[in-house]
């Protein structure tokens, strides 16, 4: 089984060797041009190279990005280096994808070198830390369930965000919610990247709609000489709530080296991470066991008794990943590109029980069998692959091609069944969940035609698109719970099921004047979810199947098409006002429709008959811009029907379940207020922050018949808040650079309060699966000893802030690292 997946995740490079023949008909366009090198982390006086195509590479300080000047769209811009096009601030200058693809929407962008400075880099989603509105839910440094939160989009929406890393999508789509769907930001180095652009919307036709919430775009640092660079990172976090007390420490290795011979250029970059986990669950009963002491008395977040008996998940992980990115000029302005990734993590974890016998005094499960979810062996080894092909002539006509896969060759857990009669003890046979085999592969076909010249009234872009998404999911019965060999053949579980859309898109920006532009661009969808499967049994206390179930789900099909269209409007040099209104559809995802699954105490229940979600969002963007810095005024309002929302509801004080529905329609309004500006009254001083309001509502949902879980009179979600979307967003940082070799940064990080249920009824805060308020400060302090040498410290959550998002968030960290650049 191992072979045949491997086959298909290196796939892709029979469509590179493809696509190789036919790069050389571009050519013509490019007369004797040469490819030249591009400058990574140049001086801030040195001028850029000129433009090599689809190089990505490192950037530099400031953290939005500003739209081109009127005056400036008339001629071809550059590929940037660490300092840009020439700019003091590269960050402020529009992003690659949006300067190559003409694309509407407005964006914030963060380069290595900020990066660097300002924030405790640990993993690379930290990167977006401070962006405005945006949060990722990290739970601990190396999360593998790490969703990214956009302004109207919650903790629970992993396929409403597209997420690239170069040209690999690493958004898994296969699922939206924030367990096994959640991004794949562990296939990159931290050390690989080279700048991270977020657009906001679903406004431009070249992308899925999947884009409702945004995308992020993640680039890598190409070099044009020989370079390497290592990092090493601790972090220490001491750790004190319900019984718990401990020192959960983190340590990470990570590497990047690359070069360029001729007309080949490479990257390899390497991460290795070894963390001690505070708990990410907790084991809750509907009351103190008899017999026993030592249970804290709680509530859930609706009211209802639920004693905190001990930890579920205590993990220690342990990860390694590598990278390799090749680049061929195959051609005068012709490239190819390739993409190799592999991940690997083995985590471990062992639940602590706070119960104490009182005859004895021995610590006890007192047969609470939940504490056998928090016990398990988790192996998993996933590989992506990505190839494109693009041109860069700036002439009438350029292309851009790509493929991309991402295989789980390896994902096994290992649970014991339930725990013992007695004591800290567990069952021996136990349960084998399996995700191996689910894949994924997605291509596009992309061109550009400027009938006018570059530069000209008309730019016509147009593109086909792809995709295909595989779930494999079964769980079979186990003799001895942690060796996987000793399956017995009994299937507990399945859930299988495959999920193809297929696209073409087309957009026209069209200069109406030098200052004025109107893009127009639709995009026309065909989606279908096939061979659906299901299989659920029932089984005694000691795992016995006591009988079994098969259900063979419908077929679902949808066409459809999004008008998207935008005005921008320069008054002069300093101003931009932007007008963006797209109609998205987001549809099902294969874990949507047919994973059933049990994970610690909740169960998730698919529903295999989800319509599409169609979204209309449109925004109105005032923007004051600076040499050093901007200001951004957003104005957004959405609409989505048939929004498929998860709720998760008790079933009792030790169980939850986890059930998806299309909601009729739902409204998201709001202002977005962010600014940046350096040399704020002295020289190197740096202000950067944002305030971000959403009156979210749902207006209709017919087939609502909720309780209230304490009285049991029914309720209404009839104008209750949209779950998972907070109403206010705040950060806020200052940045002290008093020469080359100092920075000093202190930013903090506000979210109100949110709700998890359509009917708002889980009231009670700061208990285990509530979703809390909380406000965070960060400290850092970075230090370039020498050229070659570099030093951090840092703090995350300064005055120990102590919340949950369902799970407790971690608390006060302490972060030292350092850097050596070859």
């Amino acid at each position: 089984m191992l072979h045949s997946h491997a086959v298909r995740g290196v796939s892709a490079v029979a469509v590179q060797a493809a696509v190789l023949a036919w790069a050389s008909e571009a050519s013509a366009q490019s007369g004797a041009n040469v490819l030249p090198s591009v400058t990574v982390e140049a001086p801030a006086s040195a001028r850029p190279k000129p433009r090599k195509p689809a190089v990505h590479t490192a950037g530099a300080t400031s953290r939005s990005a500003k739209p081109v000047a009127s005056a400036e769209r008339t001629t071809p811009p550059v590929a940037v280096g660490d300092q840009g096009a020439g700019t003091a601030h590269p960050s402020l200058e529009a992003p690659a994808a949006v300067t190559r693809y003409q694309l509407p929407q407005r964006s914030f962008s963060i380069t290595a070198k900020e990066v660097e400075e300002t924030i405790n880099l640990k993993d690379p989603e930290d990167a977006v830390k401070y962006m405005p509105s945006l949060f990722v839910r990290k739970r601990n440094d190396g999360d593998n369930n790490a969703v990214l939160a956009t302004r109207s989009w919650g903790l629970n929406s992993s396929a409403r965000t597209l997420i690239y890393y170069d040209d690999l999508l690493i958004s898994a789509l296969i699922g939206n919610n924030n367990t096994n769907a959640s991004p794949k930001w562990n296939l990159i180095s931290p050390e690989a990247i080279g700048r991270v652009d977020y657009l906001n919307g679903p406004f431009a036709a070249a992308y899925p709609g999947n884009s409702i919430g945004g995308v992020l775009l993640i680039t890598s640092k190409m070099p044009d000489k020989p370079f390497a660079v290592a990092k090493e990172t601790v972090s220490v976090m001491p750790w004190n709530q319900y019984g718990t007390r401990d020192v959960y420490p983190t340590s990470q290795t990570s590497a990047a080296a690359g070069g360029r011979d001729g007309k080949l250029s490479w990257l390899v970059s390497a991460n290795y991470l070894d963390s001690f986990q505070q708990p990410l669950t907790y084991t809750t009963n509907g009351s103190i066991p008899a017999g026993t002491r030592g249970a804290f008395p709680a509530r859930n977040k609706v009211g209802q008794e639920a004693d905190v008996v001990g930890t579920g998940i205590l993990a220690r992980s342990q990860q390694t990943s590598a990278n390799l990115r090749l680049a061929y000029d195959v051609a005068p302005l012709v490239q190819a590109t390739y993409s190799l990734g592999i991940w690997n993590n083995h985590q471990v974890s062992d639940p602590q029980t706070y119960l104490r016998s009182t005859a004895t005094g021995l610590p006890t499960f007192a047969g609470i069998s939940t504490f056998a979810s928090g016990k398990y062996i988790w192996d998993q080894t996933h590989l992506s692959n990505a190839v494109a092909i693009k041109s860069d002539t700036k002439g009438l006509f350029d292309f851009d091609l790509s493929a991309s896969s991402y295989n789980y060759l390896e994902d096994t857990q290992l649970n014991p069944y339930t725990v013992a009669a007695a004591g800290v003890g567990f069952s021996q046979n136990g349960k084998i969940t399996r995700m191996d085999g689910t894949n994924w592969q997605n291509a596009d076909a992309k061109g550009i035609w400027r009938p006018f010249g570059y530069g000209g009234p008309h730019e016509i872009s147009f593109g086909v698109h792809g995709d295909r998404y595989s779930l494999e999911n079964p769980t079979y019965g186990s003799a001895v719970w942690y060796q996987a060999a000793t399956a017995t053949g009994q299937l507990y579980a399945n859930s299988q099921g495959e999920t193809r859309t297929g696209a073409v898109w087309l957009q026209d920006a069209w200069k109406i004047q030098p200052d004025l532009k109107l893009t127009l661009g639709g995009r026309l969808e065909s989606w279908q979810a096939l061979d659906g499967q299901n299989v659920v049994t029932l089984a005694n206390g000691a795992g016995a199947i006591t009988s079994s179930f098969t259900a063979n789900q419908p077929g679902l099909a949808s066409t459809n098409f999004s008008p998207k269209a935008s005005m921008s409007y320069d008054p002069n040099k300093d101003w931009n006002v932007t007008a963006n209104f797209g109609e998205a559809y987001r549809y099902p995802t294969v874990l949507e429709l047919y994973q059933n699954v049990t994970v610690g105490n909740t169960i998730t229940v698919a529903n295999p008959f989800l319509k599409p979600e169609q979204d209309f969002t449109g925004e109105l963007n005032i923007e004051r811009h600076w040499n050093d810095g901007r200001v951004r005024l957003t104005l957004f309002r959405e609409r989505t029907n048939n929004a498929i929302i998860s709720q998760t509801n008790a079933i009792n004080a030790t169980q939850t379940a986890t059930t998806f529905s299309n909601v009729d329609a739902i409204r998201l309004q709001g202002v977005e207020l962010s600014a940046d500006k350096d040399n704020v009254l002295v020289q190197g001083l740096q202000l950067f922050g944002s305030v971000t309001y959403v009156d979210s509502r749902i207006l209709a949902d017919a087939n609502w018949a909720g309780k209230d879980p304490l009285t049991g009179i029914p309720t209404t979600v009839v104008g209750k808040r949209v779950p998972y979307v907070p109403d206010w967003r705040a950060k806020f940082g200052v940045t002290y650079r008093p020469n080359e070799s100092w920075a000093y940064t202190v930013a903090a990080r506000y979210s109100g309060k949110q709700y998890s249920t359509l009917d708002n009824t889980d009231i009670v805060s700061h208990v285990y699966g509530a979703f809390d308020n909380f406000f965070v400060v960060d400290l850092k302090i970075h230090y370039n000893a020498t050229k070659n040498f570099a030093f951090d410290f840092g703090i995350d959550n300064l005055f120990n802030e102590q919340y949950f998002l369902f799970h407790p968030f971690p608390g006060r960290t302490f972060v030292l690292a350092g850097k050596y650049t070859f």
